[in-house]
């Protein structure tokens, strides 16, 4: 078993570099994919005037903006991530009440009792130690802070990353599977387990909801399969695979994805949690 710090060093190197990289890549789509359940999960946060707010997770600063808006010059969002790649690409956007950090929210040195709100859509699946983590985002939040992310349900309830991959499966390496506990994609697809993390970190009231909606993969199965090997768990498949066995998997995935295809692209079930708590 990986003790945490290998956890951690492993979850760093993949976001410094393939993942990040991946990512941006694949950016048009995965901002497509993601905006129903972002603007939920933005919406539930409800960021207030003058408020001062913490993205984790930021990626290339789309949520941040958009809090950072809702905010206004009064207030101010700290955007981080451990991407150095993600982040230069949130910098971009020059927003005037808003700061990019390059760092881990795990270990951050977040100035204490600050912040009243806590954001995330999608980037708390992956601490090493997430209780640690928790406990050091809520050590940040004032005593009335409030703390709002999205993440992926089980893996059984999402089509959209199950689907290709099972397809893909027989003609590529076999990838590790992650334990339990381990940080991933679907870390955190089961309450009980948010619940423990959640408590244990201090923070009360908490609240999940389930939230589903269909996922859009591409434009079409073409362009679906041009992507695979960007991002994501096909990628790191089609690293250490031989070109005709890719090619194989490719023709697999087109099948099972050809069922899902319509006027607006390719669309599979999503499912993921919205979980809100307080610091106090």
């Amino acid at each position: 078993m990986k003790t945490t710090a290998e956890l951690a060093a492993e979850q760093a190197a993949y976001w410094k570099g393939p993942g990040g990289d991946g990512w941006l890549a694949a950016y048009d789509r995965i901002q497509r994919s993601l905006a129903d359940i972002g603007d939920i999960g933005l919406a539930a946060a409800a960021p207030r005037h003058g408020e001062h707010v913490i993205d984790i997770g930021c990626g290339t600063g789309g949520t941040t903006m958009a809090l950072a808006h809702a905010v206004g010059i009064a207030g101010h969002v700290l955007g981080v991530d451990i991407s150095e790649t993600l982040v230069e690409a949130a910098r971009a956007h020059r927003l005037e009440n808003a700061t990019f950090v390059v760092g881990d929210a795990a270990t951050h040195p977040f100035k204490a009792e600050t912040y009243d709100l806590v954001f995330s859509r999608f980037g708390v699946m992956f601490f090493a130690d997430p209780v640690a983590a928790f406990r050091n985002i809520r050590r940040a939040l004032k005593p009335a802070g409030r703390l709002v992310f999205v993440a992926w349900r089980t893996p059984q309830e999402n089509p959209w990353g199950t689907v290709p991959a099972r397809a893909a499966q027989p003609f590529l390496p076999p990838l590790p599977r992650p334990g339990p506990d381990d940080p991933g994609q679907f870390s955190f697809g089961d309450r009980a387990r948010i619940e423990r993390i959640l408590s244990e970190a201090g923070f009360q009231k908490l609240r999940l909801e389930p939230i589903d909606r269909p996922i859009w993969m591409g434009p079409s199965v073409a362009d679906v399969l041009a992507g695979a090997g960007r991002f994501g768990p096909l990628a790191r498949a089609f690293a250490g695979a031989e070109p005709a066995a890719i090619e194989k998997a490719k023709q697999a995935i087109a099948q099972a994805l050809a069922p899902h295809e319509g006027p607006d692209g390719v669309r599979l079930p999503g499912a993921c949690w919205l979980v809100e708590a307080n610091a106090s």
